[in-house]
């Protein structure tokens, strides 16, 4: 845990890679959820993700492993391993060793992301994965991605799709959105109306935001232009996470998709940016001193508080 929050590494769906990133034999060390892990994706186009250090000495099969026959072979030792973790050669032993192998994690790659789920009490996954029906429709555009690492956590970011009052006094909208909330189980929807200062004068618009859990979020726009902001918050460490951003908009004419919706793109990306001086330096205060006008605040942090497995589930280790 961090100093300045109260909370562990949540439990949920998380992208640790966009699926164009990864080519079939590639390997990739990666670190998120305070670990070191090993990405790769074999023959038959599936992405695989392990725990990072092999068992035998300890090397990092990320930093300089290769895929042979779709095994992954360590660069110290070459001990292969597949998919699922499994130790399945050992060049120069008679004898397998018992108990071989690292832990694999569950993996589902959709909505153009890779997506693998973690929680701290070793549960399985207990919800799935949304399709998003715009992802490759030729009504749509292809997306266009950012990526950003912020020093802070995902409940703190999460919670300002809620925060009425920041959007205007630090986003600068022209009124203040009036935000209604529905929980459902693990999912979030809000509705918030919002108004933004164009060149032909005020817009009206609407937003609605969707969460799965703290780590996968569809955020759709209405108003200058249709438009799909496709969000995923990864946490690195307790106080450090990875944030992509898919946009995607409505095809309505190459110059009018191309230009408002370029623009679209560039102010909440700019917003998302004003954010990140205030998350960086923020604490978490519980509970908060609130007044009417902020949002609905309380019912979101009730519905957070699922992702943190109970205490007695937790492992004395603290481990994945």
């Amino acid at each position: 845990m961090s100093p300045r929050f109260t909370f562990p590494i949540p439990t949920g769906w998380f992208c640790v890679s966009l699926t164009a990133d990864l080519e079939v034999g590639d390997v990739k060390p990666l670190r998120y959820f305070a670990k070191d892990l090993v990405l790769f994706r074999t023959s038959d186009g599936k992405a695989h993700l392990l725990d990072a250090h092999c068992p035998h000495l300890g090397a990092h099969l990320g930093h300089g492993g290769v895929l042979k026959d779709d095994k992954l072979v360590c660069p110290f030792h070459a001990w292969e391993f597949d998919g699922d973790g499994k130790c399945v050669a050992v060049p120069y032993a008679k004898r397998m060793p018992k108990r071989a192998g690292v832990a694999a994690w569950h993996v589902h790659e959709v909505n153009g992301m890779i997506m693998v789920w973690h929680d701290l009490a070793g549960r399985e996954p207990f919800w799935d994965m949304p399709v998003v029906e715009e992802y490759k429709n030729e009504a749509w555009t292809e997306y266009r991605t950012r990526r950003w690492v912020i020093n802070t956590c995902n409940q703190e970011m999460a919670e300002n799709q809620v925060d009425a009052a920041h959007f205007q006094y630090l986003h600068g909208t022209t009124d203040m959105p009036v935000t209604t909330l529905e929980r459902r189980g693990h999912q979030l929807i809000s509705q918030s109306t919002t108004g933004m200062t164009t060149p032909g004068g005020k817009v009206d618009g609407m937003i609605e935001v969707k969460a799965w859990g703290f780590g996968f979020t569809t955020t759709r726009f209405t108003g200058i232009v249709e438009t799909l902001l496709v969000s995923a918050a990864t946490p690195i460490e307790a106080d450090k996470s990875e944030i992509w951003f898919a946009f995607t908009v409505r095809d309505i004419g190459k110059g009018i998709t191309g230009g408002v919706g370029k623009a679209f793109m560039a102010e909440v990306s700019r917003q998302l940016e004003q954010d990140i001086p205030v998350w960086e330096n923020k604490i978490f205060i519980d509970p908060p001193v609130l007044c009417d006008g902020d949002g609905p605040i309380g019912p979101f942090r009730k519905w957070a508080k699922q992702f943190y497995p109970p205490e007695e589930l937790m492992p004395e280790s603290g481990a994945a």
